[in-house]
């Protein structure tokens, strides 16, 4: 899977009246732009809310099986919104705010962690920290669900979902840093290894046992 080209971010970045948005919004896009995300993750523009601020721009991201082109082998789906209000927003203490939601397939055995809603919230709070993307008012919840089929219905007869809602605010234009920090937390939710490591499959296994 390719990453998609972010390169026109700016252009999407206009209100549904058609108003050019301010330079420090546009600024911030641009940085979304120089995003690369990592081969297992696809990224693409969708439409933004519109009544939540004067300015918004949003992107879906989609982690799938490799190989894989039906959904049902999703392993996690995930959008980052960005709200920009030029006049400043009093909850926020900002003017600039990141939304973040994510929906994962996790282990069954998870579900009864009661440490893993803290850990599943520490890769956010971490990846914000190690990429210096500056934030505060950070918040959020974690939801683990547990469901089991019946009947007919296809699928595995017992799954485990993990839920993630954050929001903050930014503290500069550099949101390439956040959207960056939000894909590591995909990546995380997905339980893809960390970037430039390759987990060995089966042939890799068989190869090195003949060695």
């Amino acid at each position: 899977m390719e990453p998609h080209n972010l390169a026109s971010a700016g252009d999407r970045a206009k209100t549904a009246g058609g108003d050019e948005p301010p330079a420090a919004f546009r600024a911030a896009l641009d940085a979304l732009a120089r995003v690369v995300a990592r081969p297992e993750i696809v990224l693409e523009p969708i439409p933004a809310p519109q009544r939540l601020a004067p300015f918004a721009f949003a992107l879906a991201a989609r982690v799938a099986e490799p190989g894989a082109d039906d959904d049902d082998l999703e392993l996690a789906s995930a959008r980052f919104i960005v709200l920009y209000d030029p006049d400043g927003h009093e909850s926020w203490d900002g003017t600039t705010r990141c939304v973040g939601y994510l929906s994962a397939g996790t282990d069954e055995e998870l579900v009864d962690d009661a440490m893993f809603s803290e850990v599943a919230w520490s890769w956010l709070t971490d990846a914000l920290d190690d990429a210096g993307a500056g934030h505060h008012n950070v918040g959020g919840t974690v939801t683990r669900t547990a469901s089991t089929r019946f009947g007919d219905l296809a699928g595995p007869e017992h799954t485990v979902d993990v839920e993630m809602r954050a929001s903050w605010t930014a503290e500069s234009t550099d949101l390439d840093r956040h959207l960056q920090a939000w894909l590591d937390v995909v990546g995380s939710a997905a339980g893809l290894p960390p970037p430039g490591v390759r987990l060995l499959g089966p042939s890799d296994r068989i190869a090195s046992e003949t060695l």
